[in-house]
């Protein structure tokens, strides 16, 4: 295990407890407050979900101890939000090689050709941990990666309907502005704004192999055999696949 780091172990079988692994700090003593976040977070999201988003803060909190400063002094997790908002930014920069902006009451974050594809999950991960400090009671702030002033100002606005001084006519009458025309404020602190997906291929001739024998390694059905083998065997989409019906089988 490498020195300095944040990094979790799973509780041993036959030992009881509410917690399924324990986050050790680079004192080797239980870190709680990410030990709290993994456990709130099972439950709320899947499994893998919950174990990515927890890499993803010990990988932040390594980072935070060694280089998280503001105005030259050591910052630490339950620091107010401004602080938490400077440090992050910071780490998007100097760790991520992602350029940040100024845009209102609010940053965009530009990804650049050296950012790696985990900034997304980097900063859902840091937001989904201080929802569950607050959740837990036990960060006293709001989040700061949530910038709720605008979610407010949105709200306190008036949305005025086509008709002078009258209530807003319903959807379905037609004549209004759609709302969503009127949301176009984030409620993120930092807002991903040239992020693509760019879809890669697999030139691994064995890959559809590979795919059948785990499969039948851990004993899938016959229709997760068919889906497969379709997948592979005709080019179509997923999403074709798993529309087609009894007939469309038998034709």
């Amino acid at each position: 295990m490498s020195l300095n780091r944040y990094y979790h172990i799973y509780c041993p079988e036959g030992v009881v407890s509410k917690y399924s692994l324990l986050v050790i700090d680079p004192d080797e003593e239980t870190f709680l407050p990410l030990t709290d976040f993994y456990s709130d977070l099972l439950g709320r999201v899947g499994n893998k979900t919950a174990l990515s988003y927890l890499t993803s803060m010990e990988s932040f909190f390594s980072w935070l101890d060694k280089y998280g400063k503001y105005q030259e002094q050591q910052v630490k997790w339950n620091d107010p939000p401004e602080r938490i908002r400077e440090v992050v930014q910071d780490y998007l920069y100097s760790e991520l090689s992602c350029k940040v902006m100024d845009k209102d009451n609010y940053r965009l974050v530009n990804l650049t050709n050296k950012s790696p594809n985990t900034v997304m999950r980097s900063l859902s991960a840091i937001k989904a941990f201080y929802k569950s400090m607050i959740r837990l009671k036990s960060y006293p702030y709001p989040n700061p990666l949530l910038y709720i002033e605008n979610v407010l100002r949105e709200l306190e606005e008036p949305v005025e309907g086509v008709r002078k001084d009258k209530p807003r006519l319903p959807a379905a009458a037609g004549t209004e502005v759609p709302i969503h025309q009127h949301r176009r404020l984030t409620d993120s602190y930092f807002k991903v704004v040239n992020e693509e997906w760019v879809p890669l291929i697999i030139g691994d001739w064995d890959l559809p192999f590979k795919v059948y024998n785990a499969g039948k390694a851990i004993g899938w059905t016959l229709r997760d055999e068919i889906v497969t083998r379709l997948l592979f065997e005709t080019g179509a989409r997923v999403t074709e696949i798993l529309e087609l019906t009894f007939g469309d089988y038998r034709m």
